[in-house]
C-alpha cells in the first residue's frame, strides 16, 4: 500500500473535495433553466424525459470500459481530460437549439461522466485505505454542498442573466477549479491499485442472489426522488406552484440543505439507531412529506406564490432529511451477500438501477406529459416510500458497525462499477 506524508495526504483529501464540490456545481446548474432548455428546444415534456433517459446510456457505455482505460492512464489522467469535457458540455448546451445535437452534447457528457465517476470514487477509496479511517463522507458532503449552492445561485442567475452567461460562468469556475486541483489529486505512483485478499465467486450476472436484487430495487427507488427533482422541479416550481424564476430553484435548495444535514448526521444518529431504521423511516415519512408539499404548494400557488414557495420549502425539508440515509442504507447492505464481495454486490446494484434509472426517466417524462407535473410527482414520492419499506427488510440484519463504516457511498451520483 502507498504511504505519504501527512502533509500530502491533507493536500490531496482537500483537492479532492475541491473537486467533489465542484462536480456539485455542474449537477446542479442546469436545473432552474430546465423550462428555458425546453423552450429552446421545442420538445415536449415527454420528448424532454426521452432525452435524457436514452442519453444515460451514455454514463453506461463509459462505466463498461471505464476499469480499463484507468487501469492503462491512470485516474488523475482520466479526471483531468473528461473533467474538461464536463466543463464545456454546460456551455455548449446554450448554443444549440436542435434536439438531437442537445441529445449527442448530453450523450457525450454522459460519457464523460462514466469515467469522471469511476475515477473520483478510486481516488477516495485509495486515500481512505492511505490514511486508514473513514473519509469518505466529507467528500460526499463536499458534493452536496457544491449542487445546494449553485442551485441558490443559479436561481438568480436565471432571472437576471442570458442562457449562455448562466453556463458560462458556471463552466468557466468549474473548468478553473478542475484544472488547479486535478494537480494535486493522487499522481500515478501514489494511486496504485489496492485488491483484498478475499474474493467473491464468479457468480453469473442473472444468478445473483435474490438479496442483489432487493438491493438494487431499494437504490433505485431510494434516488428516483433525488434525480426527480433535478430534472423536474424548475417545471413542478413554474407549472405546478407558478413561482417566478427568482424563487423557483428555493424548494429544491431547501431539499439539498436538508439532504447535507441528514447525512452529515448519519455517524451520530447510527449511534443510536441502526441505519435500517433511520431509512425505513426516512422513506415513509420523506416520501408522504413530498407528496403532500407538492400537493399543497400547487393549491396555494394559485393565490399565494409565496406562501407556496414556504410550503414547498418545509415541506421538501423533511423529504431532504428522509432521503438522506436512503442510499447509505442500501450501500452498507452490499457487505452482507453471500458469494460475492461487496464492490461486486455494489458493481451489480448500480448498474441495475442505473438500467431502470434510463426507463424510469422516460416514464417520468411521458407522465408528465400525459397528466400534469403535480400529479406526476406521485410517482417519486411513492418511489420513496417504497424503498423505506425495502430498507426494512433487505438490511435488518446488518450490523451497525459495519453498516456505518459502508454508510457514505463517495456521493449520490458517484458509483462502483468493478468485478
Amino acid at each position: 500500500m502507498a504511504t505519504m506524508t501527512s502533509q500530502r495526504a491533507k493536500q490531496v483529501q482537500f483537492a479532492l473535495m475541491a473537486v467533489f464540490f465542484t462536480q456539485g456545481i455542474l449537477g446542479t446548474a442546469m436545473i432552474p433553466r430546465v423550462p428555458d432548455l425546453i423552450e429552446r428546444l421545442d420538445v415536449s415534456f415527454a420528448a424532454w424525459g426521452t432525452i435524457l433517459g436514452l442519453a444515460g446510456l451514455g454514463s453506461l457505455l463509459g462505466l463498461s470500459v471505464s476499469n480499463r482505460i484507468i487501469t492503462r492512464f491512470g485516474s488523475r489522467n482520466v479526471i483531468r481530460v473528461t473533467s474538461v469535457i464536463l466543463s464545456l458540455m454546460l456551455i455548449s448546451y446554450a448554443w444549440t437549439e436542435n434536439p438531437i445535437v442537445f441529445f449527442a452534447l448530453f450523450f457525450v457528457n454522459n460519457f464523460a461522466g462514466g469515467f469522471f465517476n469511476i475515477a473520483v470514487n478510486a481516488q477516495t477509496v485509495v486515500l481512505q485505505k492511505i490514511m486508514n479511517k473513514p473519509i469518505i463522507g466529507r467528500f460526499h458532503a463536499s458534493w452536496s454542498v457544491g449542487a445546494t449552492i449553485t442551485a441558490a445561485v443559479s436561481g438568480v442567475l436565471a432571472a437576471t442573466t442570458e442562457l449562455w452567461v448562466h453556463f458560462l460562468i458556471l463552466g468557466g469556475v468549474a473548468l478553473i477549479s478542475y484544472l488547479f486541483f486535478g494537480r494535486l489529486i493522487l499522481g500515478e505512483h501514489e494511486d496504485e491499485k489496492h485488491t483484498s485478499a478475499k474474493h467473491g465467486k464468479k457468480i453469473p450476472f442473472f444468478k445473483s442472489p435474490p438479496q442483489v436484487w432487493l438491493l438494487a430495487a431499494g437504490l433505485f427507488t431510494g434516488v428516483f426522488a433525488e434525480v426527480a427533482l433535478i430534472d423536474w422541479s424548475a417545471i413542478l416550481a413554474r407549472d405546478g406552484f407558478l413561482l417566478g424564476p427568482a424563487i423557483a430553484s428555493i424548494p429544491y435548495t431547501v431539499f439539498a440543505g436538508a439532504m447535507i444535514v441528514g447525512r452529515l448526521s448519519i455517524d451520530r444518529l447510527t449511534r443510536v439507531y441502526h441505519i435500517s431504521t433511520l431509512a425505513y423511516w426516512g422513506g415513509i415519512i420523506g416520501g408522504s412529506s413530498l407528496l403532500l408539499g407538492v400537493f399543497a404548494a400547487a393549491n396555494i400557488g394559485q393565490s399565494n406564490p409565496y406562501l407556496a414557495m414556504l410550503t414547498a420549502s418545509f415541506f421538501f425539508a423533511i423529504a431532504g432529511l428522509g432521503t438522506a440515509p436512503m442510499v447509505p442504507s442500501f450501500f452498507s447492505g452490499a457487505g452482507h451477500v453471500r458469494g460475492l464481495t461487496t464492490a461486486q454486490t455494489m458493481a451489480r446494484m448500480s448498474l441495475v438501477s442505473q438500467v431502470t434509472m434510463l426507463v424510469a426517466k422516460i416514464g417520468m417524462g411521458a407522465a408528465v406529459e400525459a397528466a400534469t407535473i403535480v400529479f406526476a410527482f406521485i410517482i417519486p414520492a411513492g418511489m420513496l416510500i417504497t424503498a423505506g419499506i425495502l430498507a426494512g427488510f433487505v438490511v435488518r440484519n446488518s450490523k451497525r458497525s459495519e453498516a456505518v463504516a459502508n454508510a457514505f457511498p463517495p456521493t449520490g451520483p458517484i458509483t462502483t462499477i468493478s468485478d
